[in-house]
């Protein structure tokens, strides 16, 4: 997921700014130090299950280089790429390390295609999945969890939950932006008329720039916001069904 390419000196520029102002922030707003450690389990979750899912995927449509590369595991240091994680916790934004395939193994039953397509979603779609299942566990707490909610352990427990809702939710939904190098710009080619898949692969450098434009500025918070929205409300409305209010 994202990138790793370092070579633009604006980009590093870019990225030493994040540090900076990242860092910035935890030292001079109370309690945002906290809410980054009480995160990284949610963080941890997040990429370790959507880098897990894009190798499954792989090995069941036929392609073996996940597993002979040791990435169908659920042990996160399987996923982490060692700068992405730094930058995770630096910088605000980071990447696990990409899941390598071979689409020329792919079962002959589905084109290569359609077999990009289906890995690049299962990240994405393994994010939402994990969004949902600790709502649940989330509406569960509230709704039998007693006088343990009242406790530190309680309270800490159920402030990791709900960042690990929010993570997911927020790192499916930004995948699914159909520009490189996310996953929703493979998904996207799937479904592209021929010439337009054409163009599309020879101008990826050109789509990698725009994307960083809009991953800069306001633009994409405005993109993935309304979506993000809607997926919390009804993830909202389940807990709020489950604890029987």
């Amino acid at each position: 997921m994202f990138f790793t390419n370092f070579s633009n000196p604006w980009m590093l520029i870019f990225i030493l700014f994040l540090i900076f102002d990242n860092i910035s922030y935890y030292l001079g707003t109370p309690g945002a130090f906290l809410g980054l450690i009480l995160s990284i389990p949610g963080l941890l979750i997040a990429i370790t299950f959507h880098e897990f899912a894009h190798a499954w995927m792989a090995d069941r449509l036929g392609d073996d280089t996940p597993r002979n590369q040791g990435r169908l595991s659920l042990n996160p240091l399987k996923h982490m790429d060692p700068i992405g994680a730094v930058l995770l916790i630096t910088a605000g934004f980071g990447w696990g390390k990409p899941v390598e395939i071979n689409p020329n193994n792919f079962n002959r039953t589905i084109s290569i295609r359609k077999g990009n397509a289906l890995v690049s979603i299962a990240g994405p779609a393994m994010n939402f999945i994990l969004a949902l299942i600790f709502s649940i566990i989330y509406g569960l707490l509230f709704r039998f969890g007693g006088q343990f909610l009242l406790t530190t352990t309680g309270d800490v427990l159920t402030s990791v939950i709900a960042y690990t809702i929010s993570i997911n939710v927020g790192l499916g939904v930004f995948n699914l932006i159909p520009l490189p190098p996310l996953d929703g710009s493979k998904v996207l080619t799937a479904f592209l008329p021929s010439k337009a898949r054409v163009w599309f692969t020879n101008n990826e450098r050109l789509l990698y720039i725009i994307f960083i434009a809009i991953w800069i500025t306001p633009v994409a918070s405005m993109i993935i916001s309304p979506a993000i929205k809607f997926i919390n409300e009804k993830l909202m409305e389940l807990i709020i069904w489950i604890v029987g209010v």
